[in-house]
Parts: structure tokens; C-alpha cells; sequence
């Protein structure tokens, strides 16, 4: 039988890597250090034998544990915390890959990984949300109508409006490509939550999931619509293609939402999440159909955004009638998470749109081309 270290071993071993920050660590080389440990077999045995083969690693994700999040954001430091979180989240869902690429997913080790990027990361993100403000909020149910109505048509900024005029063609390229590590698995990580007992919420969360998945059509599945517009237009639709676009703002987001849906005791801040999600998009979508309408782009490299127009405006009346007003009702003690699920769901948001469109900006001066 093969020994693993026990959570136990594990919070012992912390004094070891409690003084190992480095000033100025190679977080690309640390990257793929940790790429590295999850294709050991048995990697925590492997450590157990040989705890230096961390060492390196370790040296780097404390130092970025030290700087990432504090008065500002040390954006380095924070994009390799993402990356790694997002390398051990992704091992919760199946890719139709090599079945070795799973032989870890359960280490204890990628586990407390995963538990102090959270701890540091999360603490920040609560901060920047009044809290204590949302529990002192007396009337939930319009709190949620107030916010879902400001939502479904938000003033056009300045990012909105660089989209829907001046974006070129090649700035829409990378549009695609940066949002396709979300577009093409989208509403994947909402199956986590999915399981347990029914009733008329779960079964309006199954209707969502069941459109956003064509009802058993891959023709149909909206992440299909993404992968069509993508090779229209020659991108790669290899799922994770683009990752190495990714700012860490938009990790934040997909890593958010890997917490809110392994961790049950947060189903209510998901679905305030989702909520908001659902609310907003048409007008998003609608930015960027806009923009392809005005490249006189086809059918096909826009089909995406008409379907989630359509779909979207649904959904998010009923994510609101029968999903949050119905939660709020059914935990009126911790229904303030609804809403706080709702805010950090489009601060989040806020922040990943800002930071994609400064991306394509530079690309669009630079000339790169994809």
C-alpha cells in the first residue's frame, strides 16, 4: 500500500516552507516546477521521500503569498497565484484528455495548495466589498430587484463604447481568444452545484444548465456557437489554447467560481453570482455584436452573442424570480450572501472587462497579430 501524508503532516510541514520567500523569485520557472509535481505519479509519497523537490516552488508561492494583494495588487504575484489555482481547479472537471493528466487530483499536497492561495486571495476579495453593510440590509428581495433592474441596461463607458467603435477586427480576434478559456466550457463548473435534493429552484438551475448545454445537442451547446465564431475567424478552438492571454483578472473570475460551486456552504454567493451573470450579459453580448455587425463580420463569427442575447434575457429573470427571491425566502438569516455573491460577481466582472480591453488596446498598437 502506498503511504500519503495526512492533513495532519501537512499542517506540520508548514513550518518548514514558513520562511522560504524569495525577493525576487521566476514565477514562470515556479509555474512550471508545479506543472512538473502534478505529472509525478503518487506525488505525495514522492514528496514525502524527497521534500526538497518543492522547495523551489515553495520558495516562490510564499513570496507571492507576501505581495500579491495589498494596498494595490502586485499583478505578477497575483498572476501566478492564479495561474496555479486555476491548473488545480480544472482538475474538478473532466476534459476528455490523457487520464494520467488526473493522477493527482486528490493529493494532499495540491489541496493545501489550493486552500492558502484561496485564504490570502479571497480575504482581499472580501475586503473590498463593504460586508457588514449587506447584513444590515432590511429588505433583501428589493435590494435584488433594485440591482437586477439598474443592471439590465448599465451606462456605456468608456470600454463599452471602444467596442462598439473603434475595436478593429484584429482587436475582436483577440477579444475571442482571450474569453474563450470561459467560452468554450461555459456553464461547466455550474454542474457542480447540481446535485442533491429537488425542488423548484433546483429544477429552474437545471433548465438554465440544460439551454446553456443545447439540451443534449453538441450542435446546439453554446460553447459550440464559441468554437464556430473562433474558426471563422482562424483562432485556435483547442480548449485552453489561449490561456497564456489570460490576466490574472479574468483567472479571478473562473477561479471564484470554482470555489462557489465546490464549497456548498457557498450555494447562496453562486447563485447571487450567477444572477448577476445572467442579468448583465444580453447587454454585453449586445457590445460586442455590435462591434462585429460594424466589421461586417458573417452570421457565423457572431452567432454566439445573438444566442445569448436571446437566451440570456430569460434567463435572467428567471435566475432572479425563481432562483434568488425563492433562496432568499428559504434562508432569510444568511440571504445577504445573495446579494454579496451578486456584488463580487460584478465587481469581478468589472475588473476582468477592463483588463481585457487594456490588452487588446496594446495588441491593437503594437500590431501583434494572433
Amino acid at each position: 500500500m502506498i503511504e500519503t501524508l495526512s492533513p495532519d503532516r501537512w499542517i506540520q510541514e508548514k513550518t518548514r516552507y514558513s520562511s522560504t520567500a524569495i525577493a525576487s523569485p521566476d514565477y514562470k520557472a515556479a509555474e512550471q516546477t508545479f506543472v512538473n509535481l502534478l505529472e509525478n505519479d503518487s506525488l505525495d509519497q514522492q514528496i514525502k521521500q524527497n521534500p526538497e523537490i518543492v522547495d523551489d516552488f515553495e520558495a516562490a508561492l510564499a513570496t507571492a503569498l507576501d505581495t500579491a494583494y495589498g494596498n494595490t495588487v502586485d499583478a505578477a504575484a497575483s498572476l501566478f497565484l492564479q495561474r496555479i489555482l486555476y491548473r488545480i481547479n480544472r482538475l474538478n472537471l473532466f476534459w476528455f484528455d490523457d487520464l494520467q493528466n488526473y493522477r493527482n487530483e486528490r493529493s494532499f499536497y495540491i489541496q493545501w495548495v489550493r486552500d492558502r492561495i484561496e485564504d490570502v486571495w479571497q480575504a482581499w476579495e472580501n475586503s473590498q466589498i463593504d460586508i457588514e453593510a449587506l447584513r444590515q440590509i432590511s429588505d433583501i428581495n428589493q435590494a435584488l430587484i433594485d440591482r437586477a433592474e439598474a443592471d439590465l441596461e448599465p451606462p456605456i463607458t468608456e470600454s463599452k463604447r471602444y467596442i462598439r467603435e473603434e475595436m478593429s477586427l484584429e482587436g475582436y480576434r483577440w477579444l475571442l481568444a482571450i474569453a474563450s478559456l470561459d467560452g468554450l466550457v461555459e456553464a461547466s463548473r455550474m454542474s457542480r452545484i447540481l446535485g442533491g435534493a429537488s425542488n423548484e429552484v433546483h429544477a429552474m438551475l437545471i433548465r438554465v444548465l440544460m439551454e446553456e448545454y443545447g439540451n443534449g445537442r453538441y450542435n446546439k451547446k453554446h460553447s459550440t456557437f464559441y468554437a464556430n465564431m473562433m474558426a471563422e475567424l482562424g483562432l485556435n478552438t483547442k480548449p485552453e489554447g489561449y490561456f497564456d492571454l489570460a490576466p490574472w483578472e479574468l483567472l479571478a473570475c473562473v477561479n471564484h467560481n470554482f470555489l462557489l460551486t465546490e464549497r456548498k456552504r457557498h450555494f447562496l454567493r453562486y447563485n447571487g453570482g450567477l444572477t448577476y451573470f445572467e442579468i448583465v450579459g444580453p447587454s454585453i453580448y449586445r457590445d460586442y455584436m455590435t462591434a462585429a455587425q460594424r466589421l461586417n463580420l458573417s452570421d457565423t463569427a457572431m452567432g454566439y452573442w445573438e444566442l445569448h442575447i436571446r437566451e440570456d434575457e430569460r434567463h435572467g429573470q428567471w435566475m432572479v424570480q425563481q432562483v434568488a427571491l425563492p433562496l432568499a425566502e428559504m434562508y432569510p438569516e444568511n440571504a445577504w450572501e445573495i446579494v454579496l455573491g451578486y456584488d463580487q460577481e460584478k465587481a469581478l466582472g468589472d475588473r476582468a472587462g477592463a483588463a481585457i480591453v487594456n490588452i487588446i488596446r496594446a495588441a491593437e498598437q503594437a500590431g501583434t497579430v494572433l
